[in-house]
This record gives C-alpha cells, sequence and structure tokens, in this order.
C-alpha cells in the first residue's frame, strides 16, 4: 500500500512500483488531471459512446 501524505489518498499494488504508479494515477485523479475518454477508447472497452453519460457527482466526490 502507498499514501500521499499531502493529499491523503491512498493506492495499492502487487509491487512496491506497481503501488506508486496506482498512486501516481490516483492522485492526478483527485487533483483533476484526468481526461474524458475519446470515443474509441469507449468502443474498445464496449461502451457505445451514445450511452456515456457521466450525470452529476455524488455529495461526497463534490
Amino acid at each position: 500500500m502507498a499514501r500521499d501524505e499531502d493529499t491523503g489518498v491512498a493506492s495499492q499494488g502487487e509491487t512496491r512500483e506497481a503501488a506508486l504508479s496506482n498512486l501516481d494515477e490516483a492522485v492526478a485523479g483527485v487533483q483533476g488531471e484526468g481526461r474524458a475518454p475519446t470515443d474509441e477508447e469507449l468502443r474498445e472497452l464496449g461502451v457505445d459512446p451514445e450511452d456515456n453519460e457521466s450525470g452529476e457527482l455524488p455529495d461526497f466526490l463534490q
């Protein structure tokens, strides 16, 4: 398990390196550094882009 002291975000992985890599991604997501998936990425995952709606965030994520 790895934890970022500044944000309080924690993550895990099978190895130390994997845990730290996963933590980097989690912290980036919390800090708003993510991006919306492309239509192609959605299709690769079996999601129809027309059906992809995020809706409103739950209170605890706002």
